[in-house]
């Protein structure tokens, strides 16, 4: 019993200390980058002209939603992926039950949503103390970052899961993720990029997420149809990375 309250006791601590951690971390980033930066930037007479009319928080606020969500999912669907599959073998122990290759992918998804969502949320709630961003677009900007990071998250995930070996995983962060997090549109326009890079940034998931959060959080609300294109192209990176996971899951597990 005594066991017990102490994994409880250090269980809530943990909870505490995430909760914190999760809500200190970007009201610091948007006090820095939003107030500091951003005091810098709108002195200069043509930014307001390139960030829409809008000041510098407004437009870096929302894309701090969908950047956090996809570190989130990438971070979720590498390692911890490789080690359900190789280490720990939890994968293995689910196939040893009547689960079959999609109910583990799908479980997977949920992970996913679930981890991107809070994070989202919590960066919702630090938005929301700032009055340049506090609107009710919020609510509508958390799943838009949230399926913006699983559809990043599950190529990773397949491709985590055909690994062997882990060496791959911090050249796809820095290669990868740290590129799309630096040229995903977030911190500035891509029409300010060359061409080449900006094309990149375009066809990026991150790019799509950031465009839905910075037009509903502002309160600019795109056309219906840029909307249903911009959740169709983000679904059909969920799609394919898990029907590309489940493939490769039953090909190792149920072999």
């Amino acid at each position: 019993m005594r066991v017990f309250e102490w994994k409880l006791a250090v269980y809530r601590r943990v909870w505490k200390a995430n909760v914190l951690t999760s809500l200190l971390q970007p009201l610091l980033y948007l006090l820095a980058m939003g107030l500091g930066v951003g005091a810098l930037v709108n002195k200069n007479g043509g930014s307001a002209r390139l960030l829409g009319g809008v000041p510098y928080i407004a437009f870096v606020a929302p894309g701090l939603l969908a950047t956090t969500a996809m570190m989130v999912g990438a971070i979720e669907s590498l390692w911890p992926v490789h080690d359900a599959m190789k280490w720990g073998r939890q994968y293995e122990a689910m196939s040893a039950t009547p689960l079959e290759p999609a109910d583990i992918v799908l479980a997977h998804v949920l992970w996913l949503m679930f981890r991107t969502g809070t994070a989202a949320a919590a960066v919702a709630a630090a938005m929301a103390l700032f009055p340049d961003v506090r609107s009710w677009g919020l609510v509508a900007a958390i799943p838009a970052a949230m399926l913006s990071g699983v559809a990043l998250g599950m190529p990773l995930s397949a491709w985590a899961v055909s690994r062997e070996r882990e060496m791959s995983f911090p050249l796809i962060q820095r290669f990868i993720i740290v590129p799309l997090f630096l040229f995903g549109g977030a911190f500035f326009p891509l029409s300010q990029l060359p061409i080449g890079i900006r094309i990149i940034g375009y066809i990026s998931p991150l790019w799509h997420g950031v465009e839905m959060c910075r037009s509903w959080v502002s309160g600019t609300h795109m056309t219906a149809l840029a909307a249903v294109g911009h959740v169709t192209y983000l679904t059909v990176f969920v799609v394919v990375g898990s029907v590309y996971m489940r493939r490769l899951a039953k090909d190792r597990l149920f072999a």
